[in-house]
């Protein structure tokens, strides 16, 4: 009988159907047609189709934080990878495994520096690490690493495959089953005893002038709830990141905010306390430098680490409540969420409490924009047992396609992407994926037809006057954004909405029908 045999892009399929991938966020170009035609004879792996590169990165995010393990993306040569690189640095700063499977020209042709020839490792290293495919027989180990790899830090691996390797053809060997010690590297590293211990030590001496900093899995339920212990037992305060890349809340959990944006805020919160436990996030720095304000928000002689980020966190916080002897943790009850005034007109703090008041249990939010999303993870602590996905890393244009890859990662969970009109128009695009996909995500835009952060911080640098050019270089106004016909023009239907009364039934519409919907939030 002979052997049977297989392209390089079949086996790398297969490699990655035994990781665990099950979905891959895709626009290819001629060197990735290997892979296309891959994708039709591998069944377990479910094509998904971006516009554009930084819709797919973003998707394969949104994706790998609800899912809890990697997706893939399929880009065209160094340049299709460029296009992605904002979302994949947000990627990168969430500590989200993300592999993107990159094209290179065959490997013959790569010395003639043909147009669209570039350094693709180079750009990939920027975001995390690269592997290159050295040819076909190395496809099936290179793919597998690359998704260990994205799995153990965790965060972006990209794997660059010339397309000479994707065609050949090679028997089908017997590829090794998962071992122990691979399927380990899964799991998040524990926390050595030693270190909460110490942390324990320091907490006691401090006493009440202590903030807890959570990050990473310290804000799953679990983790909440044991922070919630530590800060009634000792009287500390608690924060999550600002940015926090997924943070369960509502539905009796403590009502932890985020630490401020703005670096006076956060000097006032943590900087004349005696201890900062970071657990699981990174130490608070501002995100821009000030004059006259430091760059590390916390003193450094008051920094304890709990657990870095990637560590499990949520146990380290549980076995620092019982070290501490604090009794178990009790749901919160929060006041009652109540509606606005149903004829005020919408603002950042109205749509807050409006959303977070109509929010369905177990829906998942990506949040992307300052007006309306901090009044709104605010009240949010009241509202129903929810997820929230922000914008880690702060490359601006992640809230559509994230929400586009939740949804495919929770098909029988609402989502809901509030977003803000400016920030949305960076990946517009993934509308038209929403409607393709049928994803249920109802887009909720912040109209206020400005970059009213960038006038902040106008503002901030002194200048409260406008002149006429920079007055234009922060509007969206003129012309005004259609979002109902751009949505339209994607295939998603919309509706406005200018008043809290609008906005709670057209959101309750939305939700309950199927596919995408866009709402266009007037204020």
């Amino acid at each position: 009988m002979a052997e049977e045999t297989v392209t390089g892009a079949e086996a790398l399929m297969s490699a990655a159907v035994r990781r665990g991938v099950r979905v891959c966020f895709a626009n290819p170009g001629t060197t990735e047609m290997p892979l296309v035609a891959a994708l039709d004879r591998t069944p377990d792996v479910r094509g998904v189709l971006g516009l554009q590169e930084n819709v797919c990165t973003g998707a394969a995010d949104g994706y790998a934080r609800v899912a809890g393990h990697a997706a893939m993306t399929l880009l065209h040569l160094g340049p299709g990878l460029a296009n992605g690189l904002a979302n994949l640095h947000n990627a990168r700063r969430a500590h989200t495994p993300v592999v993107n499977v990159v094209g290179d020209h065959t490997s013959w042709h790569l010395p003639y520096d043909a147009p669209l020839t570039s350094d693709i490792a180079a750009l990939a290293a920027t975001v995390g690490s690269a592997l290159t495919v050295s040819g076909r027989d190395d496809i099936d180990a290179t793919t597998c690493a690359a998704i260990d790899d994205a799995h153990a830090r965790p965060g972006v691996s990209t794997l660059i495959v010339p397309a000479d390797y994707q065609q050949d053809l090679a028997a089908v060997g017997s590829p090794a089953a998962e071992s122990a010690a691979e399927r380990s590297n899964r799991s998040r590293p524990r926390v050595d005893s030693s270190r909460v211990k110490e942390v324990v030590a320091r907490m006691r001496t401090a006493g009440a002038s202590v903030v807890v900093l959570l990050g990473g899995n310290a804000l799953t339920r679990a983790g909440q709830q044991a922070a919630g212990r530590i800060a009634a037992h000792t009287g500390a305060t608690l924060f999550s990141q600002t940015f926090p890349a997924v943070a369960e809340r509502g539905g009796g959990l403590p009502a932890i905010d985020r630490l401020p944006y703005f670096p006076e805020a956060a000097i006032a919160a943590l900087g004349d306390r005696e201890l900062v436990v970071i657990a699981g996030a990174d130490e608070p720095v501002a995100y821009f430098g000030y004059s006259g304000l430091p760059s590390r928000l916390a003193r450094p002689e008051a920094l304890a680490s709990l657990a870095r980020p990637g560590e499990n966190v949520e146990e380290a916080l549980i076995e620092l409540a019982d070290l501490l002897g604090a009794a178990p943790a009790e749901p919160v009850v929060q006041p009652r969420l109540e509606l606005p005034d149903p004829t005020a007109l919408l603002t950042g703090a109205t749509v807050g409490q409006t959303v977070a008041a109509c929010l369905p249990e177990g829906a998942i939010v990506s949040v992307e924009g300052g007006t309306c999303g901090y009044p709104f993870y605010t009240a949010s602590a009241a509202a129903s047992a929810h997820t929230v996905l922000t914008n880690t890393g702060g490359a601006i244009g992640q809230g559509l396609p994230c929400a586009l890859g939740a949804a495919i990662a929770a098909p029988e969970r609402p989502v809901i992407a509030l977003q803000s009109d400016g920030s949305g128009l960076y990946t517009a695009q993934a509308l038209w994926s929403m409607s393709r996909e049928k994803a249920d995500v109802t887009v909720l835009i912040a109209a206020n037809h400005t970059y009213n952060v960038l006038r902040t911080e106008l503002n901030r640098h002194g200048e409260s006057d406008f002149g006429p050019q920079a007055a234009a270089l922060t509007s969206l106004s003129d012309p005004r954004v259609d979002w109902i016909a751009l949505a339209a023009g994607y295939g998603v239907p919309g509706r406005r909405a200018s008043t809290v009364a609008e906005l709670s039934q057209a959101l309750a519409d939305a939700v309950s029908s199927d596919g995408p919907h866009l709402i266009e939030m007037a204020l």
